[in-house]
């Protein structure tokens, strides 16, 4: 069967999604599931409670509402096709065509379609930093990681999924998403 069900209970095929199939409880709560680093972490750190660090560090460099928001919802194509870990996704390029895909109708749903190539590139430097941030925190073999220099303190420990899943629907309701 071709057919994801969600918490919400839509059902629909990933691989055709449409603006109606995007939930923003659903990305919460999946998000807020799904552990960073394939599970390999030293304790549960969800990709919810990543996609909040990089909306704080944008907010803390004074970036726009729509940028913060970018941020925040930037890995939310993995609330419905899981995540992969960075040295396996770079590989599999018909999952990097399906994510891109998931993200264009994500994008569309929450009005950032739009985003500008510099605007993309910016919402990955701050991806690229929080993970900077995290690498010494979340994973033995990275204590030595040298961290980015960041406006935020991240929030590196770990939180019950639902309290994550609450910040960030919370979050998202700030930035004007219902």
């Amino acid at each position: 069967m071709s057919i994801m069900n969600t918490f919400t209970g839509l059902q629909f095929n990933p691989l055709t999604m449409t603006v109606q199939d995007v939930s923003l409880e659903d990305i919460a709560h999946a998000l807020s599931f799904l552990c960073r680093g394939g599970g390999q972490t030293l304790f549960f750190y969800s990709v919810a409670q990543h996609s909040l660090n990089c909306a704080r560090e944008a907010y803390a460099r004074g970036w726009s509402e729509r940028m913060i928001l970018a941020c925040l919802l930037h890995d939310a194509s993995e609330a419905y096709i899981s995540d992969i870990i960075r040295p396996v996704k770079v590989h599999l390029t018909n999952y990097l065509e399906i994510e891109e895909g998931i993200m264009n109708v994500i994008w569309k749903k929450f009005n950032l379609e739009d985003l500008s190539a510099e605007e993309h590139s910016m919402w990955r430097q701050i991806d690229n930093d929080i993970l900077s941030a995290e690498l010494p925190v979340l994973f033995p073999g990275e204590k030595k990681h040298r961290s980015a220099a960041l406006h935020s303190s991240p929030d590196l420990i770990e939180h019950p999924f639902r309290d994550i899943e609450t910040r960030f629907l919370k979050a998202a309701h700030t930035l004007g998403i219902s």
